[in-house]
């Protein structure tokens, strides 16, 4: 099977790595009051990105709709002992079994994760809602590591550079399989809104909101006033 067609859409690829950015981001910005309103941007991209995928898995194109890759333990342990044993691991032109458990796990954590952080920047359920956001990111942090190790030992075992092919789009398949349209025009739309949205959190976060620590005193402050 040496015939590469096109699986993943724009807004599948520009949504897979927006993802990433952003949850490294808010992941490294976490312990620095200094960067708090980096890591506050990151998670509202992180929250927004989620919200998308949502959608798109219901009216993106063939690979990217959930219905194409609906989640089986089953299913998924099998391929993974196909993939350390001796037998073939079949080879799938979307998601493999494993990389649709971990899409799942991953929607979901990323919901808790937006949540319980936008819950503890209320004020809303003091240290324990901190916590909780620190326990979920960390296994956010885990299963993207699983995820990570699972693609490469997928690269090796089906000699297909996977990484690559969510840059560019396309796997190894026949022409059936392949999706009609790569909906450019949305994932440009989804490239530009979250680059407006960095682009004022960085020049003008009070816009949108995002005003913390003394700058938020300040801001309650003067609200008051003029109240008064």
């Amino acid at each position: 099977m040496n015939t590469k067609v096109l699986v993943w859409d724009l807004p599948t690829r520009v949504f897979h790595w927006l993802l990433v950015v952003s949850f490294v981001g808010a992941y490294l910005s976490a312990e620095s009051e200094r960067l708090q309103i980096i890591h506050i941007t990151f998670g509202y991209t992180l929250a927004g990105l989620i919200a998308f995928r949502l959608v798109w898995g219901i009216v993106g194109s063939r690979h990217a709709q959930f219905r194409d890759f609906l989640p089986s333990p089953t299913k998924a342990w099998q391929y993974a002992l196909s993939l350390i044993g001796k037998s073939q691991a079949p080879h799938y032109i979307g998601h493999n079994p494993l990389g649709a458990l971990a899409v799942y796990a991953l929607l979901l954590l990323g919901i808790a994760v937006s949540v319980t952080g936008y819950a503890y920047l209320q004020e809303w359920g003091g240290e324990g809602m901190e916590e909780g956001h620190e326990i979920v990111a960390n296994m956010m942090l885990g299963l993207v590591g699983l995820h990570i190790v699972g693609v490469i030992i997928s690269c090796f075992v089906h000699k297909e550079n996977l990484i690559r092919g969510m840059v560019t789009g396309k796997k190894h398949g026949e022409p059936a399989q392949a999706i009609t349209s790569s909906f450019n025009v949305v994932g440009l739309l989804l490239l530009i809104v979250v680059g407006g949205f960095w682009t004022v959190a960085y020049f003008q976060p009070a816009a949108i909101g995002l005003v913390v620590g003394d700058n938020a005193a300040s801001q309650t402050t003067d609200q008051k006033d003029d109240d008064d």
